[in-house]
């Protein structure tokens, strides 16, 4: 995907967002408008995803199999379960997989993703640790373990991961992302100063490195909007791109305070249904921190009011 930084195709761009989207939405809130943003179609449960389902239901029922083979048919299921938004039963065969195969590092991950998803950071170390262990080099346990970190209140150590994670690929806008979401943590200014740096490696022609820029303050969230659709071959594939530049979206937002438009990017994110996507599951846990952090300040407004009576 192209980025036309100079939006000399602007116009194209937006008769592209209206014949994708069929409508836009224009939102007003305490912090002020959110502008034309691009709606979702919901992404319909696929249904190659629900045959092999079935079958690896007949298989796992009839067929006599070794452990080890069992063990990966109900991983394998398990990551199907997950990607039609089943995620009880999608845990449920990845733990059933374990028994079987307790070496198995892609079980032990997903598992790890599960346990962010309940906020039991604990369990998810644990499960990355395993993963780890198994297999050094299994670049998205790092990633998983750094939000895992993140998301426990533990920002030094998740950096460590974070920044572990951006050197194994330097051009990936997710991995810059994800380093400077958890290193602001730490030292926002250390922070933005290298975002800036990196944002040197990123190619212009990756669509996400708009999201990179919109963190810099280079382009507004109309830009991201309209870069993301840029080049869009299907309706799957916007919708995954909207996942993912929503989340993002919401999150630059939360990490400034601004909760209900980060509320609202977040739950236009869940709107794709693009369940497997790690920005899909934890647009859910931000938005039960943000119900949580609301309840504390409510709680703690009426501790106020009870003292002054």
């Amino acid at each position: 995907m192209k980025v036309n930084r100079k939006r000399l195709g602007i116009c194209a761009t937006i008769g592209l967002v209206l014949l994708l989207s069929g409508c836009t939405i224009q939102s007003n809130n305490a912090y002020g408008p959110m502008g034309n943003l691009l709606l979702a179609e919901p992404e319909p449960v696929n249904t190659r995803s629900q045959m092999a389902i079935a079958r690896y239901n007949h298989i796992l029922t009839q067929a006599p199999l070794k452990d080890e083979e069992r063990a990966e048919l109900l991983f394998q299921r398990g990551m199907l379960y997950d990607s039609v938004g089943l995620s009880g039963l999608a845990r449920y065969d990845f733990m059933q997989a374990l028994e079987l195969k307790p070496d198995m590092a892609e079980a032990h991950n997903s598992i790890g993703i599960h346990h962010i998803q309940q906020m039991d950071f604990i369990m998810a170390y644990e499960s990355f640790d395993s993963t780890l262990d198994i297999n050094p080099d299994y670049d998205f346990a790092i990633l998983n373990r750094g939000i895992a970190l993140y998301y426990g209140g533990r920002s030094e150590l998740a950096l460590t991961d974070l920044n572990r994670f951006y050197e194994k690929d330097k051009q990936d806008p997710y991995r810059v992302l994800w380093s400077f979401i958890v290193e602001q943590k730490v030292d926002r200014k250390r922070a933005l100063a290298n975002l800036a740096m990196y944002r040197k490696e990123l190619a212009d022609e990756n669509w996400a490195t708009s999201i990179v820029d919109f963190y810099l303050g280079k382009v507004d969230e109309t830009a991201v909007i309209a870069d993301l659709v840029d080049d869009v071959k299907s309706q799957k594939q916007l919708n995954d791109r909207l996942c993912e530049a929503y989340f993002y979206l919401g999150k630059y937002h939360s990490d400034l305070g601004n909760k209900v438009k980060a509320a609202n990017y977040f739950k236009l994110s869940l709107s794709t249904n693009v369940f497997e996507y790690v920005e899909y599951r934890f647009a859910r846990v931000e938005l039960a921190r943000l119900r949580e952090k609301r309840k504390e300040a409510s709680d703690s407004d009426d501790g106020s009011a009870e003292l002054t009576r």
